[in-house]
């Protein structure tokens, strides 16, 4: 009699196809859309949060959108602020005694 434990077959487990999970349409899929980039760091940055949402169910996306659209806008935003000449400075006024 020996002690020692039989090896466990492991045709007989591979043989056994594995179910394949069960297409569920509410969940998450990606939405494989492309996106360019557009030279611009930033809104490349910005652009490429969008794919956050492809993990995340569908009342998940808003806050992503949201949140793009913000940084989107906020680098839109900076454009417009191009810096000017620099703001004359003054010099406190003294009156004669």
């Amino acid at each position: 009699m020996s002690d020692s434990v039989p090896e466990a077959d492991t045709r007989a487990e591979a043989a056994v196809p594995q179910a394949e999970p069960a297409y569920d349409p509410a969940a998450p899929a990606p939405l494989d859309v492309p996106r360019a980039p557009t030279g611009n760091a930033e809104v490349d940055a910005h652009l490429e949060r969008l794919g956050d949402a492809d993990h995340l169910a569908t009342d998940g996306h808003v806050e992503v959108y949201e949140d793009v659209h913000r940084g989107l806008r906020d680098v839109l935003t900076a454009l417009d602020a191009r810096p000017g000449p620099p703001a004359p400075t003054r010099h406190p006024t003294t009156t004669p005694q």
